[in-house]
């Protein structure tokens, strides 16, 4: 499953993320409750745009269950460690590959798809990185999300795969490229998916 997804997004996540992530689990969570939130609303939005296709509205109905179910689950963990679920600006990341979008609406909803697809890949690279680093409960909680974001990730690409037109590999390298840019440079904010971080 880590073989297939790694291969997927072309690089790990470096090792100075992986320790400020380290040092800074409380933003850490609660930047992950706003990523789950808004992968449900993601999920929600294309289920609305599209409401003839029935694969997606399958897929993103499971998909934003799950989400949410994910974002009840961290705010119950920030609760009970007394982390209050303050608002942290957006990262980089989403808009970064957002950049990326076409104009064009067919299109447009292949580019939305690999970009989710991207964004599940690495939130669930980075679980498994974090999670043998974390204390017992943090670790048992992160292991438990590596098979549903693998899923949403496979469930994404499927279904760029299935409304596409032509062959998406060169989209999708054009994604990756982006994608490592934004992992592997400097960044002035720590988020879930943020890049290196710069020291302050």
């Amino acid at each position: 499953m880590l073989d297939s997804i790694l291969e997927f997004l072309g690089c790990q996540t470096p090792e100075p993320w992986i320790q400020e992530a380290l040092k800074k689990q409380d933003q850490l969570l609660i930047d992950h409750a706003n990523c789950e939130k808004k992968a449900a609303a993601t999920a929600m939005n294309l289920m609305y745009r599209h409401t003839l296709r029935p694969e997606l509205l399958t897929k993103m109905s499971q998909l934003a269950r799950e989400e949410l179910l994910h974002f009840q689950q961290v705010v119950e963990i920030m609760s009970a460690r007394k982390i209050r679920y303050v608002r942290l600006g957006p990262s980089r990341y989403a808009a970064g590959l957002r950049a990326l979008f076409a104009g064009d609406e067919k299109q447009l909803l292949i580019d939305v798809l690999i970009t989710g697809a991207f964004i599940e890949a690495r939130s669930c690279e980075r679980f498994a990185c974090l999670a043998p680093q974390l204390d017992e409960e943090l670790n048992r909680f992160y292991k438990s999300l590596l098979k549903s974001e693998a899923r949403h990730f496979q469930d994404y690409l499927d279904l760029a795969e299935r409304y596409a037109e032509k062959d998406i590999s060169g989209r999708v390298a054009e994604f990756r490229e982006r994608e490592n840019e934004l992992i592997k440079s400097p960044d002035n904010n720590f988020r879930f998916h943020s890049g290196i971080p710069v020291s302050n």
